[in-house]
């Protein structure tokens, strides 16, 4: 009996199987092994294939090339990168080229240098003083060793000992409070580089031998590591505390840096005997929630350096380390032991009658940011500075000097009100001046405007403002992309604004294809029908203009008078032919092979042809 349940259920799995069995189609359709790929999917993979080898065979013969190429700017960016391209596929080969590639960055970094000496040179023959304004030359070494660096360490330590070799005395000895040594500035600043790339592991190989001592670079790039790795950042920092209290070197600078990376980070405040010095790496100040066993032990370093006698305090002095401490006691007060916080209180008190009345008196904005958000005076800093220099302006003597108070409104004006900028601007007497500025604060409101997404101000900078014809492009092509797909009507008429502004270019400048590039990426973005033809008008362009190289594309705004000189500049990767041809690459492989070849150019044939290889080689599969 007990069996009999057993059986019957057998009997109905058994008779329900029947039945699904018999609801089967006749002729069923085959099961497709899960191996199996379509006929479209093996074409697709086929062309794939072929264009990698396509490509991988056009950076090999590119950089048969580059060896001989006339400009040694371009042999070195070159043949970098096509290495860094090469390198999944044939190492050997590609170190071969980064070698080469280093050579050639030699070379051209000295000949930047001889270029900059000179226009030094020049520039204080003709104003016959010892000021000067330049635009930094590109550091090709260091492009090279970021570039090797990501890709093996060896070769990335081989290249950086290279580099220090080159610093001479000048650049070893350190400025400021808080400079590292030249060969660890390299090294931190390679890793920090690596580290905004997101190759973590990669960074901590090559910071970890510059993490030993304490600087502005060593602890940025701990607060920077923080924000990836909280764990591995706060291990290193709980190192540099351990041996920055044992270190007789240390000083009141090496705790306000030491502060900085739990309190403040990214923001530096370090005190020289005469005065203050200041930086600001990132936009915001967030103190970093650390172990509580971990702030205790920067407080008891701190505690430990802070009362050391002022004689001890190399370049922090007996201001520096009144200072430092009168800036750190809120926070001693607040998370401190009350016996730590009254033995530097004591030590406050007992500076007091050796520290100059300055120092005892200092009350301003640097010595709480960050720090005692009751007392900052950040949000009305600027009004009171802007008042100030009106009042000064009212007792100027000379309509000489009052120009220079409103040039100097202007400026701090800009990025906070343009319309007020410019408006200091036209009350400037001395017309040469007058007209400088004006095209400097103009540019600088495009800028400003453009961030703002303030399109019908925009427009109306293009109409009326003092812009450069490339400046005046820029801003139009950058609006339409703003507009996009909102109006696509207005923002063809404006893109179309832009081209003719761009045609008014000498057709010699090297703007000129700038100029067209930028509007090429923005239809690439919203309206492709005129992609090809605007981008045959900036080949044209390249190959009429000796000096474009494709590289470095930026806007650069310069005021030059015998009283002023500003010169500020805005990398724009729009300008420049790499970004626009990997998107070109993937719109249609073949044309735009096609359009690279018509650069007659080194350079930009160069940086066309790497970008297209890039797109295929790196392609991630779907």
């Amino acid at each position: 009996m007990p069996r009999h349940p057993r059986v019957i259920l057998i009997l109905i799995l058994a008779a329900c199987v029947s039945a699904h069995a018999q609801k089967k189609p006749v002729n069923p359709e085959p099961a497709k092994p899960l191996g199996d790929k379509t006929a479209a999917q093996m074409e697709a993979e086929r062309i794939l294939k072929e264009r990698r080898a396509n490509a991988q065979s056009l950076l090999i013969n590119l950089a048969t090339d580059a060896r001989n190429f006339n400009d040694a700017t371009a042999r070195a960016r070159t043949q970098a990168r096509i290495a860094d391209a090469l390198w999944n596929a044939d190492q050997d080969r590609s170190r071969a080229i980064f070698r080469s590639a280093w050579d050639a960055a030699e070379i051209a970094d000295a000949e930047s240098q001889a270029r900059v000496q000179e226009d030094i040179r020049q520039q204080q023959a003709r104003t016959g003083s010892k000021g000067y304004v330049i635009a930094t030359p590109p550091d090709l070494r260091r492009e090279v060793l970021e570039l090797a660096a990501k890709r093996e360490r060896k070769l990335g330590e081989e290249f950086l000992a290279k580099y220090n070799q080159t610093a001479n005395d000048d650049t070893n000895r350190r400025s400021r409070p808080g400079d590292a040594d030249e060969a660890t500035a390299r090294r931190l600043s390679l890793a920090a580089e690596l580290l905004a790339n997101g190759d973590v592991a990669k960074a901590l190989e090559f910071a970890d031998p510059a993490l030993g001592s304490v600087s502005v670079l060593s602890i940025d790039f701990l607060s920077q590591l923080r924000e990836k790795d909280a764990a591995a950042a706060d291990r290193r920092y709980a190192a540099l505390v351990q041996s920055a209290a044992l270190n007789p070197q240390a000083d009141a600078n090496t705790v306000s840096l030491l502060a900085s990376y739990i309190f403040t980070p990214r923001l530096y405040i370090m005190f020289r005997g005469n005065g203050a010095s200041s930086g600001q790496m990132g936009n915001s100040i967030a103190q970093a929630n650390v172990a509580p066993e971990l702030r205790a032990a920067f407080f008891r370093a701190a505690s430990a350096i802070l009362l050391h006698p002022a004689a001890e305090q190399s370049a922090a002095g007996t201001d520096g380390l009144y200072l430092v401490i009168k800036r750190l006691i809120p926070l001693f007060e607040q998370f401190a032991p009350a016996e730590i916080t009254a033995g530097l209180k004591a030590q406050l008190d007992s500076l007091a009658a050796a520290a100059s009345d300055s120092a005892r008196s200092r009350d301003d904005e640097l010595m709480h940011r960050g720090i005692d958000s009751d007392k900052q005076t950040s949000g009305n800093g600027q009004s009171n500075r802007e008042q100030s220099l009106l009042e000064r302006a009212d007792r100027a003597k000379t309509s000489a000097e009052r120009d220079q108070i409103f040039l100097e409104l202007a400026m701090l004006t800009i990025g906070k009100d343009d319309g007020r900028a410019r408006d200091y601007v036209d009350k400037i007497d001395d017309t040469n001046l007058r007209n400088g500025a004006r095209a400097y604060v103009d540019a600088s409101r495009a800028q400003y405007l453009l961030r703002k997404k303030d399109i019908e101000r925009s427009l109306e900078l293009a109409r009326n403002g003092e812009l450069t014809h490339l400046q005046r492009s820029w801003l139009l092509s950058q609006t339409a992309d703003l507009i996009g797909a909102k109006d696509r009507d207005k923002a063809a008429s404006i893109l179309g604004d832009a081209v003719a502004e761009a045609r008014r270019i000498e057709i010699s400048d090297p703007d000129r294809p700038r100029a067209f590039l930028a509007i090429a990426n923005v239809a690439l973005r919203n309206d492709r029908s005129n992609l090809w033809s605007i981008m045959d008008d900036a080949i044209r362009a390249a190959n009429s203009a000796e000096k474009f190289t494709g590289e470095d594309g930026e806007l650069t705004f310069r005021l030059m008078s015998s009283g002023s000189r500003a010169v500020s500049q805005y990398p724009f990767a729009d300008f420049n032919v790499a970004g626009i041809f990997g998107k070109l690459a993937d719109e249609d492989y073949d044309k735009a092979v096609e359009l690279a070849r018509g650069f007659q150019g080194e350079a930009p044939r160069a940086s066309a042809v790497i970008a297209i290889a890039r797109s295929v080689l790196e392609e991630k599969k779907k």
